[in-house]
């Protein structure tokens, strides 16, 4: 079955990028996240529903990609993507089109004819596998919730209306960093500092980026691989019970 017109878009998107996952065309609608994760048969915080804001008074368009168990807490979302003076408003379906180049109902994470100021839930980290809306309503594709963050370049954060308390919220972006770090085995991975630099007795581990003394001393002096193992047990030891 060939892909409607609106999907053919994301479809080479994906494969310039070496996406091992094309879009799906499903015979029921994926309107709603809900119409998705029954016509998929996953779990609706499975579904990476997409959803833009407008950002005032500069206009520009924020995307946020949240579980569709979820919704979007417009306070903490405003904190992470406004300066001073600005304020997010709603959009409207032709300001969506324009922006995205999709319509309400079908809006894709990627290949947006324009770019996009894009925050991604850390919500969607509960999962091995999400599945997004792939620019028409019948249309999805699939990604691990890293790949989706290193194909959007998002920022990523807890902007769900269900809050995290900060220690989990700060386990759960280092948890969200260390899978894309694991994702993107090119080039350098960042530092995992994160500027609190204050031991932990019990664990031995910095409080802010989980490593330990010897492990923050030998960084700067580290081949990439080994930097990308460091980052590997960074995931381990947030995933860890604690």
């Amino acid at each position: 079955m060939s892909l409607p017109e609106s999907a053919r878009p994301v479809a080479a998107w994906l494969a310039a990028r070496g996406h091992a996952h094309a879009p799906r065309l499903l015979d029921a609608s994926a309107r709603t996240a809900q119409e998705a994760a029954d016509a998929l048969g996953v779990q609706l915080g499975q579904i990476a529903k997409s959803i833009v804001f407008r950002r005032l008074p500069d206009n520009a368009a924020v995307m946020v990609v949240t579980s569709g168990d979820q919704r979007v807490d417009e306070k903490k979302l405003a904190a992470q993507v406004c300066a001073p003076g600005q304020k997010l408003g709603r959009a409207d379906p032709d300001f969506v089109r324009e922006r995205t180049g999709f319509a309400i109902g079908g809006v894709s994470p990627v290949a947006h004819v324009s770019q996009l100021v894009q925050v991604l839930d850390l919500s969607l980290f509960r999962f091995e596998q999400v599945w997004a809306a792939a620019g028409h309503p019948h249309a999805v594709f699939a990604a691990a919730p890293a790949q989706l963050a290193l194909l959007m370049r998002a920022r990523l954060d807890d902007v769900a209306s269900n809050p995290l308390a900060p220690a989990a919220r700060a386990r759960a972006l280092l948890r969200a960093r260390a899978a894309c770090v694991q994702c993107e085995p090119a080039g350098d991975p960042p530092s995992p500092c994160i500027s609190v630099c204050r031991m932990d007795e019990t664990s031995g581990w910095c409080v802010g980026c989980l490593r330990s003394l010897d492990e923050i001393a030998a960084w700067s002096s580290l081949a990439p691989p080994a930097r990308r193992g460091i980052w590997q047990t960074i995931g381990e030891r947030a995933a860890a019970p604690h």
